[in-house]
């Protein structure tokens, strides 16, 4: 490996330590479903965003809750002996991605056949500390 590839992996690798991430793969709601829900949550604060999905009647807001739950699990990891509360948590980013479509046939009239897409999303969601904002700045 030579010496700019090394040094930019290791700077990736920097980064990575103060990224607090979770995904969702092969989440089996359509996408456009599911951005409804991530497009309210987004830049939000997490104690806001978790009183949204949980009060909310889509479906996807459930399964956006448990990810976010994710998230600052891994955040708590990341930073042992530290509380949520003071920390001041919010989205980043989320992003909802399609994934992979199970495609499905149905009869028609007259001897037809109709494609159904079965449609799914991969979500990634970034949460962040406020302080960290105020310190870019």
């Amino acid at each position: 490996m030579g010496k700019r590839k090394k040094l930019a992996a290791e700077a990736r690798k920097e980064a990575k330590k103060t990224m607090y991430m979770a995904r969702l793969v092969d989440n089996p709601t359509s996408p456009r479903k599911t951005r409804i829900m991530a497009d309210v949550i987004r830049g939000k604060d997490v104690d806001y965003a978790m009183n949204v999905l949980k009060y909310s009647r889509k479906e996807s807001a459930e399964k956006l809750l448990k990810l976010l739950k994710s998230a600052i699990a891994n955040w708590q990891v990341k930073n042992e002996g530290r509380r949520i509360e003071d920390a001041e948590l919010y989205i980043k980013s989320i992003t909802v991605d399609g994934g992979r479509m199970l495609k499905r046939i149905r009869t028609a009239p007259q001897g037809r056949a109709n494609r159904i897409r079965k449609r799914s999303n991969h979500v990634t969601i970034i949460i962040d500390e406020k302080t960290n904002l105020n310190n870019i700045e």
